[in-house]
C-alpha cells in the first residue's frame, strides 16, 4: 500500500504541478487583496477537487458506456502524459500555461481567476483526470481506492498550500530552480506514462 501511495502521489504531483501553479497564480491574483488571494485559492482548489473526484468515481462507467476499453484508455492515457512530460522536459508546458495566464490578464472584465483557468484547466487539467481515472482502473478494492484518493488529497492540499504561499515562494524558488525542478519531474513522468502504455498493451495482447 505504500507502494501504492507513493507512486500515485509522484503521479499526480507531476501531473498537477503545484509549484509549476503557484508562479501562474500569483501573476494573475497580483491586482487582488490578500482575502481575495486566499479566496480564490480555496475556491479553484475545491472546484478542481470536485471535478477529479467525479471522474474518479464515475470515470470507469463513462468509458464503459462510450464502448471504450480500459485497455485502450491506459495505452491513450499514458500517451498524453508521455506528450505532457516531453513538454515538461523541453519548457513548452510552462510557456503555454504563461501564455495563456497572460491571455486572461489582459481581459479587464475577468476578475476572479479561480474557476478559470485556474480550477481548470491548470488544476483539473487533461493530464490530472486521465491519471486520476487510469490509477482508479488499475486499482480494485476499497483500500487500493483509499490509497488513491488520499495521494490526490495530499497533493490537491499541497496544491492549495502553494496558491496560499505563491509570492513568497517564488521569491525563495527563483525562476532557474523551477525549471531544473520541472525537467526532473517531467523525465519521472515520462517513465510513468511508459508503464501506463505497456499494463495496456499486455492486456490487450492476452
Amino acid at each position: 500500500m505504500i507502494e501504492l501511495y507513493v507512486s500515485s502521489l509522484i503521479t499526480f504531483f507531476v501531473v498537477i504541478d503545484p509549484p509549476g501553479c503557484a508562479p501562474i497564480y500569483a501573476g494573475l491574483s497580483s491586482g487582488a487583496s490578500a482575502a481575495q488571494r486566499r479566496a480564490m485559492a480555496f475556491r479553484a482548489v475545491g472546484v478542481a477537487s470536485a471535478i477529479l473526484l467525479v471522474f474518479a468515481l464515475v470515470g470507469e462507467d463513462l468509458l464503459r458506456g462510450l464502448g471504450i476499453s480500459l485497455a485502450s484508455f491506459r495505452i491513450a492515457g499514458g500517451i498524453m502524459l508521455f506528450l505532457i512530460a516531453l513538454e515538461m522536459v523541453f519548457e513548452k508546458r510552462t510557456q503555454r500555461r504563461e501564455d495563456r495566464a497572460a491571455k486572461v490578464a489582459e481581459s479587464p472584465e475577468v476578475e476572479d481567476v479561480s474557476i478559470f483557468p485556474m480550477a481548470m484547466p491548470m488544476i483539473a487539467g487533461p493530464g490530472s483526470i486521465a491519471s486520476v481515472m487510469l490509477l482508479m482502473a488499475r486499482n480494485d478494492g476499497l483500500e487500493r481506492t483509499a490509497v488513491v484518493l488520499g495521494a490526490l488529497a495530499t497533493i490537491l492540499l499541497l496544491t492549495l498550500v502553494a496558491l496560499l504561499a505563491a509570492g513568497p515562494m517564488m521569491r525563495v524558488l527563483g525562476a532557474r530552480i523551477e525549471a531544473v525542478i520541472t525537467r526532473l519531474l517531467g523525465v519521472l513522468l515520462a517513465a510513468l506514462a511508459v508503464q501506463f502504455v505497456m499494463d495496456g498493451l499486455q492486456v490487450s495482447l492476452r
